[in-house]
């Protein structure tokens, strides 16, 4: 799954449009569009959108023997 999806996913849960989302990173829905589209966000990035949401961004590599990173 991409971040893009992930991000549709977590707006949508919450029930908040993606100019909704927008408006609250500062940054306009054509520009956000814009970056959805090319799914071009850095861990920074999903950090902000998920304070956005009232979310946590966590980012784990979680191994079959439990292992996590």
């Amino acid at each position: 799954m991409t971040n893009a999806q992930r991000i549709r996913l977590a707006h949508t849960y919450i029930n908040i449009s993606e100019t909704e989302l927008a408006r609250r990173l500062g940054t306009t829905s054509a520009a956000f569009n814009q970056r959805m589209k090319r799914n071009a966000f850095d861990e920074k990035d999903l950090e902000k959108i998920c304070e956005a949401l009232g979310a946590k961004y966590v980012s784990q590599i979680k191994f079959p023997d439990g292992t996590q990173f």
